[in-house]
């Protein structure tokens, strides 16, 4: 008996994405408090502060003004366009053209759009892993394929040029760079970015650069933005950013791409069809978040640098955990391999997703497994959360792996 059209219900294009790991712990850790229990979730990439009051008045004063009831350009507000290329200027030391961004609705959006306008089918993208979730999804998605190249904890996560050339094939066309790294917190120096840099130019790659965690950079280390620092990539370089995480708006919903206009035109016009403009509520807010000064971000930054100390010498407490101190970001991401193999409660446990269940069920503790992000061995913890809470949760798990 054959099937009918009808009866495959679901496309295999989206049957194959899997859910966000990160969010999936984040509403199970949600959905356990809201049943009482008194989980502590380390899951979510979430700054814990509230988004600064100058901020949240830009968006008060623009919901009655009703200019931003309206549709408006769906590549983005002009004044904003304008504001973060000026932002970047300042920030990164790069002259972009407004006609160079496209606002997007997050920094997810803006992956997928400059994956859907670079990608071809069988297109090959490099993944330095570990990484995180979304980005091979992305890649599908758009009908690349993801090649990932592993760095563990000797190499402090950061793939070397080395191990790039080894990845890279006759369909290689673009390689996904991130420093601040999510999940690891990893860092690249100044040098080997332009090592890196001057490998994708000998090459001929395009690079996506995800910079969201650009201002959560520690212990003044001399880093930068990979087309700042090689300007002969500017051409075939794609930036992602977005408000989220420097300002404390990850729910405001709004993010951009940087790169050459051909290709930021060409996904403009796939989100013409898809979402239209982002919301111009948000849009507004954002002008003042990119136009303002950074003592706020300052302050967010020196409490995580505070709790980044804490976690990590917490962690390393633990018998069988080893966690490198991240350079920036705001997760630790410790190696469990020395709990993995081990009886626990009468249960064997081999792999560190079956050890986060195991955290969250015994201890009420919530991380996301290194299964998540392609390296398994390992958990992400985020410490973007109060300072009672990380000693809390820590402190629970030391007790319970005693």
């Amino acid at each position: 008996m054959t099937s009918s059209p009808r009866d495959r219900r679901v496309s295999q294009r989206i049957g194959a994405i899997a859910e966000s790991a990160t969010l999936k712990v984040d509403a199970k850790a949600k959905a356990l408090k809201a049943e009482g229990r008194p989980v502590i979730g380390f899951g979510a990439g979430e700054p814990d502060f509230p988004t600064p009051d100058y901020i949240v008045e830009a968006a008060v004063e623009a919901c009655r003004d009703p200019r931003n009831h309206r549709y408006t350009p769906a590549g983005g507000l002009p004044e904003l366009k304008k504001a973060i290329a000026a932002k970047t200027l300042r920030d990164s030391g790069l002259v972009v053209d407004p006609a160079q961004v496209l606002v997007t609705n997050g920094g997810k959006q803006a992956i997928y759009a400059a994956f859907a306008a670079m990608l071809d089918p069988d297109d090959e993208v490099i993944v330095p892993a570990p990484y995180w979730t979304t980005y091979p999804e992305a890649i599908a998605l758009a009908g690349g394929v993801p090649v990932e190249v592993l760095a563990d904890e000797t190499q402090d996560y950061k793939v070397t040029v080395e191990q790039l050339e080894a990845a890279r094939t006759d369909r290689t066309k673009v390689l996904l760079f991130v420093s601040p790294s999510n999940p690891t917190g990893a860092i690249y120096s100044a040098e080997e970015i332009r090592a890196i840099g001057r490998w994708v130019e000998d090459h001929d790659l395009w690079v996506l650069t995800d910079e969201i965690y650009e201002h959560l950079v520690y212990d003044d280390a001399e880093t930068g933005s990979m087309p700042a620092l090689c300007p002969f990539l500017q051409d075939n370089c794609v930036i992602v950013n977005g408000v989220a995480k420097t300002y404390a708006m990850t729910g405001w919903r709004v993010g951009w791409m940087i790169g050459p206009k051909d290709l930021v035109k060409a996904a403009t016009n796939l989100q013409s069809h898809a979402t239209s403009n982002v919301a111009n509520v948000a849009q507004r807010a954002a002008i003042a978040a990119v136009e303002g000064d950074l003592t706020a971000v300052e302050e967010m930054k020196t409490a995580f640098d505070r709790r980044r100390k804490t976690i990590v010498s917490m962690l390393n407490e633990i018998d069988g955990v080893l966690c490198p101190m991240p350079g920036g970001a705001f997760y630790a991401y410790p190696s469990v391999k020395g709990l993995l193999g081990k009886d626990y409660d009468g249960v064997r446990i081999d792999t560190s997703a079956e050890l986060a269940e195991y955290f969250l069920d015994k201890a009420e503790v919530a991380a996301v497994p290194g299964e998540a992000f392609g390296s398994p061995g390992y958990l992400r913890f985020s410490y973007a959360l109060g300072d009672d809470d990380i000693v809390e949760g820590i402190s629970r798990l030391q007790k319970l792996l005693a």
